[in-house]
C-alpha cells in the first residue's frame, strides 16, 4: 500500500515519487540530500539514502549496484556544478550497457531562463550520455516519466535515463482522486523486455558452429546483464571452448577444461591465456555474445582472426557487425542462447564430441606452460612487491560468493589477469566503458550496498585512489564494509609506461610524493594497514577479510612491475 492508494491533503510530489519509486523496487538511493524533498519523503516508502561525498563517487556506486543486484538504481543530484560530476559515471553507465535512473533537481519553474542559481540547460548536458532526458513540469504527470525513466534504463540496451525535476514540482500538492486507477507495474529489474532471434538465423548459427573444424566462442559483459551465466554453461557443455572479455570475466568458471580464460590486449608473456591465443586467432567460427568487439577486447582487432565466420548475439542491432560483418542474432542473450542450444542440440555434434579430449588437452597445456612461463618471470619474493604475488595470494583466500572490484588502468588488467573464476556467475567488475580512473571504491561501496551479506574486495592504484579518498567516510558512515588493497608505487603506471614504450620519456607528473594510505584510512575511523614485504600481505588479507570493518591496506609495490600488454612487449625502455 502506498500514498497512491490513499492519497492525503498532505501529499507532495516528493511523496507520490518516492512512491512511485517504491513500486519499482527501489530500497536505496544514492544520493545527497537533494532533491531534499524527496530525500526527506523517502524513508516514508522504505527508501534509505546511501550519502555519497561526490556526485562522481554516487554515480559509479548506482553502476555497481545495478551490475550486482541484477536491480535498476537511482542515484541523485542537484542542479549545476553537481549535475556536471554525474556525467563521467552516466557515461561509463552508458558505454558497458548498465541501466541507471538519475534525478536532477532543477530550478523552480517560475524561474526558468532568468539566470536561476545554478542554473544550466541539463538537456543538452546529459545528451550524450544517457538514452533519455527528460523534465517533468506537472506534477500529475510524476509517475508516468517515473515509468517512462526506468523503461528507457532498462529496456533493450541498458543504459543511463535522467529525470529533471524542477524543485517546485515536489512540494506541490497534486489533485489525487481516490478512485482513479493507479500505475502497478514494477519497472526495477533488468533486461526489463526478452525478446529472441530469428529462428532461422538461430538455426543457421547452429548449423555453422555443428560443421565448424575450430570454433570458439568469446563472451562479454551482456552475458552477466542478461544473466546468461546458466545458459551460456549450457553451450561450454556441447563441447564449445569459451573465452570471455574483461567484462565478462566469471560468465563461466575458468576452471573448466573447456574454458579459455580473459582475451584481448594484454596477452604477451606472462599473461594467463598466452598460450591460448591461437585458439582464438585459427578459430574459423567465432560466436560473439554480449561483445562490443572494442579495441581492448580485440587486441586493437589484431586478435581474431579475418577469414573466420562470424556469429552474434547482441541486443543492440547496431553493435552487431560493427567491426566483424556477422550472423545477426539479435536479441537477449539469455534466450538466444537457449534458442541456440536447442538448435545445436537437433545438429550432429559428433564431429565437436570428438575433437573435444584434443582439445581440453590443449587448454591445459596451455594452462601449464603458463605456469612455467610465470615462474621464470616473476620474483615473487621481490621488495617493493610485485603485484603478481598479491593477486597469488588473494587468488588462494577469495571466497567464491566475494565480489571483487578493480580501479581502471593496471588495476583492471591485474585482477582479470591474475584471479581464477572457480563458478560460473562470479563476479568481478571493471570499469571498462570508459575506464576512467578513480571508480573502484565507489564500485566496491555499490556493490556491497546490493550484497551486504557478500564479501568485497578492492584492488585500486594510488592514482586512482586519490581520486576518491573521501568516499572511506561514506563506507564508515553507511556501514559498507570493504577491503582496499591500494597498489602504492608512487607513480601512474600506465601512463609512464605507456609513455616510455612510445617516446621513450615520460612526462614529469607521472611521478607522486610519499602518501600513507592506511593513515589516511585509519583519520577516517577505517582501519589502515600497511605492508612493505611480500610475507606480511596475506596475513593482513586474511584480518581484513574476517572483520567487519573497512579496511584499506596499502601495499607498496614496485614501480617497474607492469601486466602483460602486448605494446609493452619488447620495449627496451621499460627495463628501466
Amino acid at each position: 500500500m502506498t500514498v497512491m492508494d490513499h492519497p492525503t491533503a498532505n501529499t507532495t510530489g516528493a511523496h507520490v515519487m518516492a512512491a512511485a519509486l517504491a513500486r519499482h523496487g527501489v530500497t536505496e538511493i544514492f544520493g545527497q540530500s537533494l532533491p531534499s524533498a524527496l530525500i526527506l519523503a523517502a524513508p516514508h516508502y522504505g527508501i534509505r539514502q546511501v550519502g555519497y561525498r561526490t556526485e562522481n563517487g554516487g554515480a559509479a556506486m548506482a553502476d555497481a549496484y545495478a551490475r550486482v543486484s541484477g536491480r535498476v538504481p537511482v542515484v541523485t543530484a542537484q542542479n549545476g556544478p553537481a549535475a556536471t560530476l554525474l556525467v563521467p559515471g552516466l557515461a561509463e553507465a552508458l558505454k558497458a550497457s548498465v541501466p541507471v535512473v538519475a534525478i536532477v533537481q532543477d530550478v523552480h519553474r517560475k524561474f526558468t531562463d532568468k539566470n536561476a542559481f545554478q542554473e544550466m540547460d541539463h538537456v543538452a548536458l546529459f545528451g550524450g550520455v544517457s538514452k533519455w532526458v527528460r523534465r517533468v513540469a506537472d506534477v500529475e504527470r510524476i509517475d508516468d516519466y517515473i515509468d517512462m525513466a526506468f523503461t528507457a534504463a532498462a529496456s533493450g540496451r541498458p543504459g543511463p535515463a535522467v529525470l529533471l525535476v524542477p524543485l517546485d514540482v515536489l512540494d506541490e500538492r497534486p489533485e489525487l482522486a481516490p478512485d482513479v486507477p493507479r500505475r502497478q507495474a514494477d519497472l526495477g529489474h533488468w533486461p526489463l523486455d526478452r525478446m529472441g532471434a530469428d529462428p532461422d538465423r538461430v538455426s543457421e548459427a547452429a548449423r555453422l558452429l555443428a560443421g565448424a573444424e575450430r570454433p570458439v566462442v568469446v563472451a562479454g559483459g551482456g552475458v552477466h546483464g542478461s544473466q546468461a551465466v546458466d545458459a551460456l554453461g549450457r553451450l561450454q557443455e556441447l563441447g564449445l571452448p569459451v573465452a570471455t572479455t574483461v567484462m565478462g570475466k566469471g560468465a563461466v568458471a575458468e576452471t573448466h577444461p573447456l574454458s579459455v580464460g580473459v582475451v584481448g590486449y594484454f596477452m604477451a608473456p606472462g599473461a594467463r591465456a598466452a598460450h591460448q591465443r591461437e585458439l582464438i586467432a585459427e578459430a574459423d567460427v567465432v560466436l560473439l555474445i554480449g561483445n562490443r568487439t572494442n579495441q581492448n577486447g580485440t587486441d586493437s582487432w589484431s586478435l581474431y582472426p579475418e577469414g573466420a565466420r562470424y556469429i552474434h548475439i547482441d541486443i543492440d542491432g547496431g553493435e552487431i557487425g560493427r567491426n566483424y560483418e556477422a550472423l545477426r542474432l539479435k536479441g537477449d542473450a539469455r534466450l538466444v542462447l537457449s534458442q541456440l542450444c536447442e538448435a545445436l542440440e537437433a545438429q550432429d555434434l559428433s564431429a565437436i564430441h570428438t575433437r573435444r579430449p584434443a582439445l581440453e588437452t590443449r587448454i591445459q597445456e596451455g594452462r601449464a606452460a603458463h605456469e612455467r612461463e610465470i615462474e621464470g618471470l616473476i620474483d615473487w619474493d621481490a621488495a617493493p612487491i610485485r603485484p603478481e604475488r598479491l593477486m597469488r595470494d588473494l587468488d588462494t583466500v577469495l571466497p567464491e560468493d566475494a565480489v571483487t572490484v578493480a580501479d581502471a588502468s593496471y588495476s583492471s588488467i591485474w585482477i582479470a589477469n591474475g584471479l581464477t573464476a572457480r563458478r560460473a556467475g562470479q563476479r568481478f567488475l571493471t570499469p571498462r566503458g570508459l575506464a576512467g580512473l578513480g571508480w573502484g571504491l565507489p564500485f566496491a561501496l555499490g556493490a556491497k550496498a546490493a550484497r551486504p551479506e557478500a564479501p568485497v574486495v578492492c584492488l585500486t592504484g594510488d592514482g586512482g585512489f586519490g581520486h576518491v579518498w573521501g568516499e572511506l567516510e561514506t563506507a564508515r558512515r553507511m556501514k559498507l564494509p570493504v577491503v582496499v588493497i591500494v597498489l602504492n608505487n608512487q607513480i601512474l603506471g600506465y601512463q609512464k609506461h605507456a609513455e616510455l614504450s612510445l617516446f621513450g620519456d615520460y612526462t614529469d607528473v607521472v611521478h607522486f610524493t610519499a602518501v600513507d594510505h592506511a593513515a589516511i584510512a585509519r583519520a577516517v575511523g577505517c582501519d589502515g594497514i600497511r605492508v612493505e614485504t611480500p610475507e606480511a600481505f596475506l596475513p593482513a588479507l586474511e584480518e581484513a577479510l574476517g572483520k567487519a570493518e573497512v579496511t584499506v591496506i596499502d601495499v607498496v609495490t614496485d614501480e617497474k612491475a607492469h601486466p602483460p600488454i602486448t605494446v609493452f612487449q619488447g620495449k627496451e625502455a621499460l627495463d628501466y
